[in-house]
């Protein structure tokens, strides 16, 4: 497919360093983050729309006109590794700006210039996109804990000084604070990545990513020379590696679990080889990917879990995940296995709409596109692993080696 746009928009494409199989996708879905930009701020919305069913004539509808913070880190890869500077500083800018202030408030989504008071509302007199009930503005998932949000910040905080953006001494303190914070309630239950509206559990994931947090920490001060409490916090470090290790693991099904004491799978679980938690080659790394190979594709796409399980509080159904489809090509590259790797990018680019749009789920069955659109997400996931399958690399080789 390849994508024409007038000027100025063509000159900013043509801006773009990524060379490399199927750049015009790329350039398309990098251009895609731009339009999804607000230009006073730097804010990037997850998506232009609201309540786009995940599941036809089903609930899970939700408002995505918001910035989400677990975005940062994926979207200042797919920014800096592509050229585009200016954007990647005005994103942390706003994510600076949005998370100020006491730790434990952040939120983990914020509006476009970093309001915080967003509330969920039914519009219960509308039909809804072909029938699908229940049309909401705003999002209640802002007032959730969602622990893994603290450590992309301090990947996206840590990258960012990495890749040459210059760091600030009210960065470092603000991440000081983020850590004391996980520090003293990484061990508590959350609502986790998939913002779930049942009761508060241990997931695996929120507990790697509580790792990646203090991670980023020790090597911040490695690698850069700021101060810290260095023993302390590899201490830290060390006890929610070994806690993970120890009880989001069964030995039974030879995979990370969903939660600590859970058989469930989850998606979310491929992003502990691409975090640096495990490398992709570890045996429980391994054989978690067969596992989510074996029990959640759905017809060539990745679904995030089983929401038969009800861990959600939701009436179950929806479409595979996109973004988690991109995570298993990523660890499929990690692992050496270029050919499936290509071939599941392959089939994921070609969902790409004729104007290069792309959603947030698949539904395989009706063989349509579902959920919000477009959806940054998606896009900067869709970056990013065509970065990891170019012959430089990308942020999956680069993030685990931070």
């Amino acid at each position: 497919m390849r994508c024409r746009f007038e000027a100025p928009l063509q000159t900013w494409s043509d801006g773009c360093t990524y060379r490399g199989p199927h750049e015009d996708i790329v350039k398309r879905s990098l251009l895609t983050l731009k339009a999804l930009t607000y230009a006073p701020t730097g804010g990037i919305v997850a998506a232009a729309t609201t309540s786009l069913p995940e599941q036809l004539g089903g609930v899970r509808n939700w408002d995505y006109r918001y910035c989400w913070l677990r975005d940062a880190t994926f979207t200042l890869y797919s920014l800096m590794s592509a050229g585009y500077e200016t954007e990647a500083r005005a994103w942390r800018a706003w994510l600076l700006r949005a998370i100020a202030g006491d730790p434990a408030q952040l939120q983990i989504l914020y509006g476009l210039s970093g309001e915080r008071r967003i509330l969920e509302t039914e519009l219960a007199w509308l039909a809804g996109y072909d029938g699908s009930k229940r049309v909401r503005t705003g999002n209640a998932a802002s007032q959730q804990l969602q622990l893994d949000v603290y450590g992309e910040v301090m990947d996206a905080l840590h990258i960012s000084h990495r890749v040459g953006l210059e760091n600030q001494a009210a960065s470092w303190a603000l991440q000081c604070a983020l850590v004391d914070y996980i520090e003293n309630h990484w061990e508590g239950p959350d609502e986790g990545i998939w913002e779930v509206r049942g009761p508060r559990r241990q997931f695996t994931h929120s507990k790697v990513m509580a790792w990646v947090a203090l991670d980023r920490a020790v090597k911040s001060v490695e690698q850069f020379g700021l101060e810290g409490p260095l023993e302390r916090w590899r201490g830290v470090r060390a006890a929610i590696h070994q806690s993970v290790c120890e009880r989001g693991f069964d030995a039974e099904l030879g995979a990370f679990v969903q939660y600590f004491g859970a058989r469930d799978l989850d998606a979310s679980l491929l992003m502990i080889p691409l975090v640096g938690f495990l490398p992709a080659t570890d045996p429980r790394v391994v054989g978690t990917v067969a596992a989510i190979e074996r029990g959640l594709m759905r017809q060539g796409f990745v679904a995030r879990y089983a929401t038969e399980s009800s861990v959600d509080g939701l009436p179950k159904g929806e479409g595979a995940f996109l973004p988690c489809s991109f995570w298993l090509a990523d660890n499929y590259v990690l692992q050496g296995r270029h050919e499936e790797a290509r071939v599941l990018f392959e089939r994921l680019i070609a969902l790409c709409n004729d104007v290069g749009l792309v959603s947030e789920e698949y539904d395989p069955v009706a063989r349509r596109l579902v959920g919000n659109v477009p959806q940054a997400f998606t896009h900067v996931c869709l970056v990013n692993t065509a970065l990891n399958l170019s012959k430089g690399g990308g942020p999956a080789h680069d993030r685990t080696s931070t």
